[in-house]
Protein backbone atom coordinates (compact mmCIF):
# COMPACT_ATOMS: atom_id res chain seq x y z
CA UNK A 1 0.00 0.00 0.00
CA UNK A 2 2.38 2.56 1.15
CA UNK A 3 5.03 1.67 -1.93
CA UNK A 4 1.77 2.65 -4.65
CA UNK A 5 1.00 5.74 -2.89
CA UNK A 6 4.65 7.07 -3.48
CA UNK A 7 4.66 5.98 -7.09
CA UNK A 8 1.15 7.84 -8.27
CA UNK A 9 2.10 10.84 -10.45
CA UNK A 10 1.82 14.30 -9.96
CA UNK A 11 -0.81 16.36 -12.12
CA UNK A 12 0.27 19.98 -12.22
CA UNK A 13 -3.08 21.80 -14.03
CA UNK A 14 -1.77 25.22 -16.07
CA UNK A 15 -4.68 27.36 -17.28
CA UNK A 16 -4.11 29.13 -20.42
CA UNK A 17 -4.78 33.26 -20.28
CA UNK A 18 -5.76 34.56 -23.72
CA UNK A 19 -4.38 38.53 -24.22
CA UNK A 20 -5.89 40.26 -26.53
CA UNK A 21 -3.49 42.17 -28.92
CA UNK A 22 -3.06 46.67 -29.27
CA UNK A 23 -5.67 46.30 -32.01
CA UNK A 24 -8.24 45.23 -29.56
CA UNK A 25 -6.77 47.08 -26.43
CA UNK A 26 -8.58 50.10 -25.15
CA UNK A 27 -5.49 52.63 -25.41
CA UNK A 28 -5.78 54.28 -28.65
CA UNK A 29 -9.99 55.01 -28.25
CA UNK A 30 -8.22 57.19 -25.53
CA UNK A 31 -5.59 58.87 -27.90
CA UNK A 32 -8.24 58.97 -30.99
CA UNK A 33 -10.42 61.30 -28.36
CA UNK A 34 -7.87 63.39 -27.15
CA UNK A 35 -7.09 64.26 -30.95
CA UNK A 36 -10.92 64.94 -31.52
CA UNK A 37 -10.90 66.96 -28.69
CA UNK A 38 -7.96 69.07 -29.73
CA UNK A 39 -9.58 69.21 -33.22
CA UNK A 40 -12.74 70.55 -31.94
CA UNK A 41 -11.09 73.39 -30.09
CA UNK A 42 -9.35 74.32 -32.52
CA UNK A 43 -11.76 74.93 -34.98
CA UNK A 44 -13.85 76.64 -32.39
CA UNK A 45 -11.07 78.74 -31.84
CA UNK A 46 -11.07 79.73 -36.01
CA UNK A 47 -14.93 79.92 -35.78
CA UNK A 48 -14.59 82.51 -32.52
CA UNK A 49 -11.53 84.57 -34.71
CA UNK A 50 -14.03 84.99 -38.09
CA UNK A 51 -16.97 85.68 -36.12
CA UNK A 52 -15.62 88.62 -33.41
CA UNK A 53 -14.48 91.87 -33.49
CA UNK A 54 -10.98 93.52 -32.89
CA UNK A 55 -12.30 94.44 -29.62
CA UNK A 56 -14.71 91.50 -28.98
CA UNK A 57 -10.65 90.07 -29.39
CA UNK A 58 -9.34 92.40 -27.28
CA UNK A 59 -11.61 91.26 -24.21
CA UNK A 60 -11.55 88.10 -24.56
CA UNK A 61 -7.49 88.11 -24.50
CA UNK A 62 -7.94 90.17 -21.60
CA UNK A 63 -9.61 88.26 -19.74
CA UNK A 64 -7.41 85.56 -19.74
CA UNK A 65 -4.36 87.98 -19.54
CA UNK A 66 -6.07 90.99 -17.67
CA UNK A 67 -4.06 94.47 -17.86
CA UNK A 68 -3.02 95.34 -13.93
CA UNK A 69 -3.58 99.35 -13.05
CA UNK A 70 -0.72 100.50 -11.53
CA UNK A 71 -0.96 103.47 -9.10
CA UNK A 72 0.68 106.83 -9.75
CA UNK A 73 1.19 106.66 -6.18
CA UNK A 74 4.45 104.95 -4.19
CA UNK A 75 3.71 102.27 -1.64
CA UNK A 76 6.62 103.69 0.91
CA UNK A 77 5.29 104.82 3.94
CA UNK A 78 6.88 105.89 7.20
CA UNK A 79 5.97 102.66 8.98
CA UNK A 80 7.65 99.14 9.86
CA UNK A 81 9.38 98.45 6.54
CA UNK A 82 8.60 101.68 4.80
CA UNK A 83 4.91 100.61 4.51
CA UNK A 84 1.74 102.56 5.76
CA UNK A 85 0.59 101.01 9.62
CA UNK A 86 -3.00 99.29 9.33
CA UNK A 87 -4.09 101.66 12.42
CA UNK A 88 -3.58 104.95 10.66
CA UNK A 89 -6.63 106.48 9.66
CA UNK A 90 -4.71 109.18 7.13
CA UNK A 91 -3.03 106.39 4.85
CA UNK A 92 -3.56 105.48 1.02
CA UNK A 93 -4.88 102.54 2.11
CA UNK A 94 -8.08 103.85 3.80
CA UNK A 95 -8.68 106.38 1.31
CA UNK A 96 -10.96 104.24 -0.90
CA UNK A 97 -13.52 101.42 -0.07
CA UNK A 98 -13.57 101.30 3.98
CA UNK A 99 -11.79 104.55 4.71
CA UNK A 100 -13.78 107.89 5.81
CA UNK A 101 -12.09 110.21 3.32
CA UNK A 102 -14.97 111.35 0.55
CA UNK A 103 -12.27 111.16 -2.38
CA UNK A 104 -9.80 108.79 -3.87
CA UNK A 105 -6.35 109.83 -4.58
CA UNK A 106 -6.34 110.31 -8.46
CA UNK A 107 -10.23 111.79 -8.48
CA UNK A 108 -11.46 115.15 -7.44
CA UNK A 109 -14.54 115.45 -5.31
CA UNK A 110 -16.87 116.77 -7.97
CA UNK A 111 -15.71 114.69 -11.19
CA UNK A 112 -16.69 111.51 -12.09
CA UNK A 113 -14.26 108.22 -13.03
CA UNK A 114 -14.05 108.45 -16.72
CA UNK A 115 -13.80 105.33 -18.52
CA UNK A 116 -12.23 104.68 -21.75
CA UNK A 117 -14.25 106.60 -24.51
CA UNK A 118 -16.21 104.05 -27.17
CA UNK A 119 -15.18 103.66 -30.36
CA UNK A 120 -17.02 104.79 -33.29
CA UNK A 121 -18.37 101.26 -34.33
CA UNK A 122 -19.73 100.96 -30.23
CA UNK A 123 -21.08 104.69 -30.45
CA UNK A 124 -22.77 103.69 -33.65
CA UNK A 125 -24.57 100.59 -32.27
CA UNK A 126 -25.27 102.26 -29.46
CA UNK A 127 -27.60 105.18 -31.52
CA UNK A 128 -28.95 102.18 -33.58
CA UNK A 129 -30.18 100.41 -30.99
CA UNK A 130 -31.64 103.52 -29.31
CA UNK A 131 -33.54 103.97 -32.53
CA UNK A 132 -34.56 100.70 -32.86
CA UNK A 133 -36.26 100.82 -29.70
CA UNK A 134 -37.75 103.83 -29.58
CA UNK A 135 -39.31 102.44 -33.52
CA UNK A 136 -40.60 99.51 -31.14
CA UNK A 137 -42.43 101.43 -28.28
CA UNK A 138 -42.52 105.17 -29.16
CA UNK A 139 -42.94 105.51 -32.86
CA UNK A 140 -43.23 109.25 -32.97
CA UNK A 141 -39.89 109.80 -31.10
CA UNK A 142 -37.77 107.49 -33.12
CA UNK A 143 -39.40 109.70 -36.24
CA UNK A 144 -37.47 112.87 -35.07
CA UNK A 145 -33.86 110.79 -34.78
CA UNK A 146 -31.36 110.53 -37.68
CA UNK A 147 -27.99 108.69 -37.40
CA UNK A 148 -24.94 110.12 -39.56
CA UNK A 149 -21.27 109.40 -39.37
CA UNK A 150 -19.10 112.37 -40.13
CA UNK A 151 -15.03 113.65 -39.86
CA UNK A 152 -15.60 114.15 -36.08
CA UNK A 153 -17.15 111.23 -34.88
CA UNK A 154 -20.91 109.89 -34.85
CA UNK A 155 -23.85 112.68 -35.40
CA UNK A 156 -27.18 112.16 -34.10
CA UNK A 157 -29.29 114.70 -35.68
CA UNK A 158 -32.54 115.39 -33.63
CA UNK A 159 -34.66 116.82 -36.36
CA UNK A 160 -38.15 119.45 -36.06
CA UNK A 161 -40.86 118.33 -37.95
CA UNK A 162 -44.33 121.27 -38.66
CA UNK A 163 -47.07 118.01 -37.42
CA UNK A 164 -44.97 117.74 -34.31
CA UNK A 165 -42.15 120.20 -33.42
CA UNK A 166 -39.92 120.53 -30.87
CA UNK A 167 -39.52 124.22 -30.01
CA UNK A 168 -41.88 126.98 -29.98
CA UNK A 169 -42.06 128.69 -33.25
CA UNK A 170 -39.29 131.31 -33.42
CA UNK A 171 -38.15 130.76 -30.27
CA UNK A 172 -35.67 128.26 -28.01
CA UNK A 173 -39.07 127.14 -25.69
CA UNK A 174 -38.81 123.21 -25.81
CA UNK A 175 -42.17 121.31 -26.33
CA UNK A 176 -43.12 118.66 -23.93
CA UNK A 177 -42.18 116.29 -26.90
CA UNK A 178 -38.66 117.40 -26.82
CA UNK A 179 -38.58 116.59 -23.10
CA UNK A 180 -39.62 113.44 -23.81
CA UNK A 181 -37.12 112.42 -26.67
CA UNK A 182 -34.41 113.91 -24.59
CA UNK A 183 -34.87 111.59 -21.43
CA UNK A 184 -34.36 108.69 -23.91
CA UNK A 185 -31.44 109.90 -25.48
CA UNK A 186 -30.04 111.18 -22.33
CA UNK A 187 -29.86 107.37 -20.90
CA UNK A 188 -27.44 106.37 -24.52
CA UNK A 189 -25.54 109.24 -23.86
CA UNK A 190 -24.65 107.86 -20.36
CA UNK A 191 -23.41 104.53 -21.42
CA UNK A 192 -20.38 106.21 -23.11
CA UNK A 193 -17.68 108.74 -22.07
CA UNK A 194 -16.74 110.32 -25.26
CA UNK A 195 -16.95 114.24 -25.28
CA UNK A 196 -20.07 116.09 -27.24
CA UNK A 197 -20.87 119.00 -29.28
CA UNK A 198 -24.24 120.65 -29.10
CA UNK A 199 -24.97 122.40 -32.55
CA UNK A 200 -27.70 124.05 -33.40
CA UNK A 201 -29.26 124.57 -36.86
CA UNK A 202 -32.58 126.30 -38.46
CA UNK A 203 -34.06 127.19 -41.89
CA UNK A 204 -33.68 129.88 -44.10
CA UNK A 205 -36.86 131.65 -43.32
CA UNK A 206 -36.07 135.11 -41.39
CA UNK A 207 -37.87 137.27 -38.70
CA UNK A 208 -40.23 139.41 -40.34
CA UNK A 209 -38.78 142.23 -37.42
CA UNK A 210 -35.42 143.48 -37.39
CA UNK A 211 -35.19 143.57 -33.90
CA UNK A 212 -31.97 142.11 -33.47
CA UNK A 213 -32.61 139.10 -32.74
CA UNK A 214 -31.93 136.20 -35.79
CA UNK A 215 -31.34 132.48 -36.59
CA UNK A 216 -27.97 133.26 -35.20
CA UNK A 217 -29.34 133.78 -32.22
CA UNK A 218 -32.20 131.36 -32.68
CA UNK A 219 -29.75 128.70 -33.42
CA UNK A 220 -27.21 129.49 -30.33
CA UNK A 221 -30.42 129.31 -27.98
CA UNK A 222 -31.77 125.99 -29.00
CA UNK A 223 -28.09 124.86 -28.30
CA UNK A 224 -27.90 125.76 -24.96
CA UNK A 225 -31.47 124.95 -24.36
CA UNK A 226 -30.48 121.44 -25.53
CA UNK A 227 -27.35 122.00 -23.03
CA UNK A 228 -29.31 122.52 -19.87
CA UNK A 229 -31.55 120.03 -20.68
CA UNK A 230 -29.15 117.06 -20.70
CA UNK A 231 -27.27 118.58 -17.53
CA UNK A 232 -30.38 118.32 -15.79
CA UNK A 233 -30.79 114.79 -16.89
CA UNK A 234 -27.23 114.18 -15.68
CA UNK A 235 -24.83 114.53 -18.36
CA UNK A 236 -22.00 115.95 -16.65
CA UNK A 237 -20.26 119.31 -17.77
CA UNK A 238 -17.18 118.05 -18.85
CA UNK A 239 -18.05 116.17 -21.38
CA UNK A 240 -19.16 118.96 -23.73
CA UNK A 241 -16.53 120.59 -25.48
CA UNK A 242 -18.67 122.94 -27.86
CA UNK A 243 -22.35 124.48 -28.29
CA UNK A 244 -22.68 126.63 -30.97
CA UNK A 245 -25.44 127.80 -33.58
CA UNK A 246 -25.07 127.53 -36.98
CA UNK A 247 -28.16 129.10 -38.58
CA UNK A 248 -29.28 128.05 -41.75
CA UNK A 249 -25.50 127.63 -43.35
CA UNK A 250 -25.50 123.99 -42.53
CA UNK A 251 -29.12 122.38 -43.98
CA UNK A 252 -29.94 118.80 -44.00
CA UNK A 253 -31.89 119.43 -47.39
CA UNK A 254 -30.05 121.60 -49.18
CA UNK A 255 -32.60 121.95 -52.20
CA UNK A 256 -34.88 123.51 -50.14
CA UNK A 257 -33.80 125.53 -47.59
CA UNK A 258 -37.09 126.42 -45.67
CA UNK A 259 -37.85 122.73 -45.05
CA UNK A 260 -38.55 121.67 -41.29
CA UNK A 261 -36.19 118.90 -41.16
CA UNK A 262 -33.35 121.50 -41.48
CA UNK A 263 -34.13 122.82 -38.09
CA UNK A 264 -32.62 120.41 -35.79
CA UNK A 265 -30.15 120.11 -33.21
CA UNK A 266 -27.10 118.21 -33.57
CA UNK A 267 -25.27 115.39 -31.35
CA UNK A 268 -21.71 114.67 -32.17
CA UNK A 269 -19.95 112.40 -29.64
CA UNK A 270 -16.30 112.69 -30.60
CA UNK A 271 -14.53 109.93 -31.59
CA UNK A 272 -10.15 109.87 -31.40
CA UNK A 273 -10.26 111.76 -34.74
CA UNK A 274 -12.89 114.01 -33.54
CA UNK A 275 -10.66 115.47 -30.62
CA UNK A 276 -7.78 115.36 -32.45
CA UNK A 277 -9.68 117.68 -35.08
CA UNK A 278 -10.63 119.89 -32.13
CA UNK A 279 -7.07 120.25 -30.89
CA UNK A 280 -5.56 121.37 -34.37
CA UNK A 281 -8.42 124.49 -34.40
CA UNK A 282 -7.17 125.27 -30.89
CA UNK A 283 -4.11 126.77 -32.04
Amino acid sequence: MGDQSSTQPIIIKRKKVVQGDGHHGGAWKVAYADFVTAMMAFFLLMWLLNATTEEQRKGIADYFNPTIPVSRISGGGSDGLNGSSMFTEETYAKMGTGGTRNVTVDTPGNAESRAADASTQEVAENLNNLRDELSQDAKHLSEHLMIKMSPEGMVLEVVDSDSSPLFAVGSSNPTPLLMELLTSISGSLGTFQNDLKIVGHTDSLQYRQDNGYDNWNLSTDRANTIRRLLLSQGLMPSRLREVSGRADTDPLAPDNPSASQNRRISIVILTDAGKDELRLSAY
